[in-house]
């Protein structure tokens, strides 16, 4: 077992959540956030000092607004901050590291800071805090196939030789967190019902993705 990783015991019934759209955070990912808003350092500074922990969840555009603030799709994930640095000018640079996604059961008034919370349900996802050997199956060369158009169409460059060497279960989780889906796409990556899933769902969407920024017929590249 990993240092600091909970047991589902161990899990905060109510959480407070950072609304977010596009950042997308994975049980074992790791997502670099730069905090700035008043109510969001709040957050962060209360998370320091009880259990280090809140959670990241996308506003849904289809939900109606609440008093709190923007609906929220009802899926997100809980992570753990695994390390933070303060700068001169008052931000502050973060790690949160991915842990267990949880259900929306209830929205809670805002925090003395400003901030939204919930009582958070983890029942549906407890697998999450497996610690296991990668997933059998991948088709690891069916991802790199729709990897390399995908980042060719969007103009992303990257290290293939980190790429290469990056285990199974990471490349996905990492590929799904760092790609520029749009935020429903995003959500569905993230509500995958397991890691095979979210490969092939990914795979799909990055297909998509080639075909639909790739030029013109008859235009260069």
């Amino acid at each position: 077992m990993p240092p600091f990783h909970p047991r589902l015991a161990d899990l905060p019934e109510e959480i407070a959540v950072f609304p977010l759209p596009g950042a997308l955070l994975l049980p074992q990912g790791r997502l670099p956030l730069n905090i700035f808003e008043p109510r969001y350092l709040a957050m962060t500074l209360d998370a320091l000092a009880n259990g280090r922990m809140f959670g990241m969840v996308q506003p849904d555009a289809r939900g109606p607004k609440g008093p709190t603030g923007p609906g929220l799709y009802r899926v997100g994930c809980l992570g753990r901050l695994s390390s933070f640095s303060e700068t001169e000018d008052g931000r502050l640079l973060i790690t949160l590291t991915g842990l267990i996604r949880f259900r929306i059961a209830e929205e809670l008034p805002l925090a003395a800071g400003g901030y939204r919370r919930v009582r958070a349900d983890y029942a549906d996802f407890a697998a999450d805090l497996a610690v296991e050997a990668e997933p059998p199956a991948l088709d690891r060369a069916e991802l790199l196939a729709a990897l390399r158009p995908y980042f060719r169409a969007r103009g992303i460059e990257a290290n293939w030789e980190a790429v290469e060497q990056t285990a199974d279960s990471m490349l996905v989780t990492t590929l799904a967190m760092v790609c520029p889906f749009e935020v429903p796409e995003k959500q569905a990556l993230l509500e995958a019902p397991d890691g095979m899933e979210r490969a092939r769902m990914l795979v799909a969407l990055m297909r998509m993705g080639a075909a639909a920024n790739a030029p013109p017929e008859g235009r260069p590249s």
